[in-house]
């Protein structure tokens, strides 16, 4: 599994590819990460029954190969197509051996082979450090603005998407109220948010400013979603992540609420990498281009929310 990415993370100068960025702040890089899987000989057959949320504890970064930002883009628009580049934002907690092992599994999980690129800022890659975390999402938010708006001019008009997990997802909202203040005439692709980490009230402040520059935007979100949980009670407000919020009030944005799909790991926040489901799901939004009413195994609650139907899956 390889794919490019750009970060924004400093060199280490270890030998270890997967040890090649660190956690501080630094300029914009760009290169290719390759990740496989654990050999365990005789034990090979275990790793088809191991649980779906420990897979990723089988895959090491194998190799980093840095390379100029243009040589990327160029890579990138021989093999993406017609469809263009799907640009994805990791969460919080994430060292740059971390991240790559799970945007091998989301592009895997979603089929966006040859269209992925993955933007990894300088996450400390520590439980403890979210504040820190937060402080450098937001030093972030200017770069990936100037991406998303660089992809735009190379791919054209609607052909690249956005995609944020968790507190990498207030990075994209961010990012793109950044973009529509400075190029309000762009016009994005389709904008996924995967269990934002966000105050829902701001979201729904930003949304009419962000909502005129892409074709579509979804926000994928569940109740039993633990970190969210915990982010609430930090945060004091709920998140626009989890389930159970008034969607009315963000008319246009299309809310898939996973709370019923069978759980695919303990904390309940990281369906994007672990749930078939979820990722046939994506891979009808962003490689076809169906919005919510258009997929199958989904049904419509409102105007705007939906539940997967798990007679549908059965």
């Amino acid at each position: 599994m390889e794919f490019p990415y750009v970060t924004l993370r400093n060199r280490t100068g270890s030998a270890e590819s997967g040890e090649t960025y660190g956690d501080e702040r630094s300029d914009l890089k760009a290169g290719h990460c390759e990740v496989g899987k654990v050999d365990l000989g005789v034990l090979s057959p275990l790793a088809e029954v191991t649980p779906a949320f420990m897979r990723e504890e089988l895959l090491r970064v194998k190799n980093v190969r840095e390379m100029e930002p243009a040589a990327v883009l160029d890579g990138l628009e021989a093999s993406a197509g017609a469809r263009g580049p799907a640009i994805y934002v990791h969460g919080y907690y994430i060292s740059f051996e971390k991240g790559c092992r799970r945007a091998a599994l989301l592009q895997q999980n979603a089929e966006l082979e040859g269209r992925f690129l993955w933007f990894s800022w300088p996450s400390d890659g520590s439980a403890a450090f979210y504040t820190h975390d937060e402080a450098d999402l937001y030093w972030s938010v200017p770069d990936l603005a100037d991406t998303i708006i660089k992809l735009e001019q190379r791919f054209g008009t609607m052909n690249v998407d956005v995609v944020g997990h968790s507190l990498g997802a207030r990075g994209v909202v961010l990012a793109l109220y950044e973009v529509a203040s400075r190029q309000p005439d762009i016009r994005l692709g389709h904008v996924v948010l995967l269990a934002p980490d966000m105050d829902f009230d701001i979201f729904a402040r930003m949304l009419p400013r962000i909502e005129p520059i892409v074709d579509s935007l979804t926000v994928y979100v569940a109740s039993g979603d633990k970190p969210l949980a915990l982010s609430r009670q930090v945060h004091g407000y709920p998140r626009l992540g989890e389930a159970g919020n008034d969607v009315s009030r963000i008319k246009g944005v299309e809310v898939i609420d996973l709370s019923d799909l069978p759980g695919n790991s303990p904390t309940g926040h990281l369906y994007h990498i672990y749930s078939p489901d979820v990722g046939a799901d994506l891979q009808q939004l962003l490689n076809e281009g169906k919005l919510a009413g258009e997929r199958s195994g989904l049904v419509a609650q409102s105007d705007n929310l939906w539940t997967f139907s798990l007679v549908a899956q059965d």
